[in-house]
């Protein structure tokens, strides 16, 4: 019987290329990696940079009573104090606001001649923060939320002013810490609150101001001006505020008076 051969295997001396084949493929890979990576948008790396740093370390402004205003790079969120803006070529903010301060006296002057009536009316400016204080014993009638009609020119005014802004509009209402007896509100909180909601109102239907622009909040007798110690400090501290915040650099498209 015939014995079976056995026939010894080849060597397979190209087993290599499989090798070869992946580190070439992965060679590639690395090649592709490198290049997509070296062309960078460096204007959006500053960017991003300049984000990061100021998350890390930022600082802002504001306080009892104000919101926080934080200045840091441009993004393309928004936030309160931003609301309405749009990049527009313009003074810087505190020139703006300041041109906007003349531009509501020059406008009041003529209806404030008389010294009581400008004691009624106190426009002050606080950097990126514009201020309007009403005296609500010229505006309102006593222990209500009702307006005065002889005061409404000036409202209408200040109104007509402020809506050209499109911008964000606080309106505040203040009382003395004279307890509120008798009347239709229990307490300054509710006359305070109601008095601004009253004056937000009138601004919304008279003047057509987008609601989404508008605020109305109620201190009550804890944001005081001055102490209530006198007859004149307390009527002092009776007021309603219009404040308007904007955005460092936000410009405000307010020319020069």
């Amino acid at each position: 019987m015939a014995r079976k051969q056995h026939h010894e295997e080849h060597e397979n001396h190209e087993r290599w290329l499989v090798s070869y084949a992946d580190f070439i493929t992965l060679l590639f890979a690395f090649f592709v990696v490198m290049y997509s990576v070296s062309r960078v948008d460096n204007k959006r790396l500053a960017q991003t940079a300049a984000s990061i740093r100021w998350a890390m370390h930022f600082a802002g402004t504001g306080g009892v009573g104000a919101p926080p205003i934080f200045e840091g790079p441009p993004s393309e969120g928004g936030c309160s104090s931003n609301i309405g803006s749009s990049p527009q070529q313009g003074p810087p903010t505190g020139q703006a606001i300041e041109n906007l301060r003349k531009k509501l006296e020059r406008r009041l002057k003529p209806m404030l001649l008389e010294r009581t009536r400008m004691q009624s009316v106190m426009i002050d400016t606080d950097g990126r923060r514009l201020t309007i204080r009403l005296s609500a014993a010229r505006f309102f009638v006593a222990g209500s939320s009702a307006l005065v009609p002889d005061a409404l020119p000036v409202l209408d005014a200040v109104a007509e002013e402020l809506a050209d802004l499109k911008r964000a509009i606080r309106v505040e209402g203040h009382t003395d810490e004279t307890a509120n007896v008798g009347g239709r509100y229990r307490t300054n909180w509710e006359l305070s609150s109601a008095r601004a909601a009253n004056v937000t109102a009138y601004l919304e239907e008279a003047h057509h101001i987008e609601p989404r622009y508008l605020s109305a909040v109620g201190f009550g007798s804890t944001r005081p001006l001055v102490p209530n110690d006198t007859p004149e400090n307390r009527e002092m501290n009776r007021r309603v505020a219009f404040v308007v915040e904007v955005g460092a650099g936000d410009p405000l498209g307010v020319a020069a008076p």
